[in-house]
């Protein structure tokens, strides 16, 4: 294992925000894995696992402990069974499945960070969710010291959410597995529309593989949620706000905030959600609420491209992100009642 001290964070983290850790080990086997979470539990140390980075806000201070990055490699397919070893970068993985002819994750495409991260988010876009293909999740369980075999019902998924992401303390995923589909060279079905209206098709259609990864790569760069170094719009966690999911009451009232402000015929974005729940889009909120692509005056700013997107622009601080992302907040608050929920980790900090 690689092991440094005061070592930078910052570098680590699609936002290059952050300080510095008081120790930052690299492990690139499970085994290593296993042996610098049980050093850091049985002496109390506190411990940070990384992965792509793609998913943190690290605060300006750094973190007192040791910052763990898992840099474990395993591409395995057998059949229509794909597992991925943790540290396996997740848009390779998903460009690889293509190329092998299998669906069920080719709409995931450009999403940055690592494999082991996906189950912890049940990270989804343009239709589809890792719980869907996911079949099992292999982990250390920090409270008994094993290594077990979680089920895809065990891991608890639902709406950017696992029981790995509600008991962050206890698992640490060191592979994963998936069920694909063999249906000829073409995608699952489309389920989202603007991918389906770019593709030409309907929703439900099936189209080759190849086409719907590239489509869906051309959307998200339109965006900047593809990571491209020169483009400070991509120096984010991509969606920094979950979409709110709300009962029947509390959308009912939400819709007549909205109507009371933008008039009678306005009505806000509605999609259905488990247990009878509705959906409703954090970034048309966030529009809506004064905060369009742009904004700001600051080093930290919201995408040009997209408003769910807060960034940095090259000379940000954590702190100077976090006042953008309260101010969003209470302006959605104010305005719509509804108050947004950060979907990025925070380390040492909170909004």
């Amino acid at each position: 294992m690689q092991e440094l001290h005061d070592a930078p964070l910052a570098p680590l983290t699609t936002f290059r925000l952050g300080g510095p850790a008081t120790r930052l080990v690299t492990a690139t086997t499970d085994d290593e894995v296993i042996a610098a979470v049980r050093e850091a539990d049985e002496t109390g140390t506190p411990l940070l696992l990384i992965g792509g980075g793609s998913n943190l806000v690290i605060g300006d201070k750094g973190f007192e402990g040791t910052a763990l990055v898992i840099a474990t490699k395993g591409f395995s397919l057998d059949g229509t069974t794909l597992e991925l070893a943790a540290g396996e970068i997740w848009t390779d993985a998903v460009a690889r499945t293509v190329e092998a002819g299998l669906a069920g994750i080719e709409c995931l495409a450009g999403i940055p960070g690592s494999a082991g991260a996906t189950p912890i988010q049940n990270v989804g876009a343009y239709g589809q969710e890792v719980s869907s293909t996911i079949t099992e999740v292999i982990a250390y369980d920090r409270r008994t010291g094993d290594t077990v075999t979680l089920t895809n019902e065990d891991c608890g998924f639902s709406y950017r959410h696992s029981r790995f992401k509600s008991d962050p303390e206890r698992h640490v995923v060191l592979r994963v597995r998936f069920s694909l589909e063999e249906a000829n060279g073409l995608s699952a079905p489309l389920r989202y529309a603007e991918t389906a209206r770019a593709l030409g098709v309907a929703a439900g259609d099936r189209v080759p593989l190849a086409q719907a990864r590239d489509t869906v790569l051309k959307l998200r760069a339109g965006k900047g949620m593809v990571l491209d170094p020169e483009d400070h719009d991509t120096w984010s966690a991509g969606s920094f706000f979950t979409n709110p999911i709300l009962t029947d009451t509390d959308f009912a009232t939400f819709r007549a905030r909205v109507r009371e402000r933008l008039g009678d015929e306005v009505d806000p974005p509605a999609y259905p959600a488990a247990d009878g729940h509705t959906k409703t889009s954090a970034a048309w909120l966030i529009d809506k609420a004064g905060f369009t692509k742009g904004y700001g005056d600051g080093p930290a700013r919201i995408s040009t491209k997209h408003t769910l997107a807060l960034t940095n622009r090259g000379s940000a601080t954590t702190e100077d992100l976090l006042a953008l992302a309260r101010e969003v907040v209470a302006g959605v608050r104010e305005a719509f009642g509804i108050t947004l929920v950060n979907e990025p980790v925070t380390v040492g900090v909170s909004l």
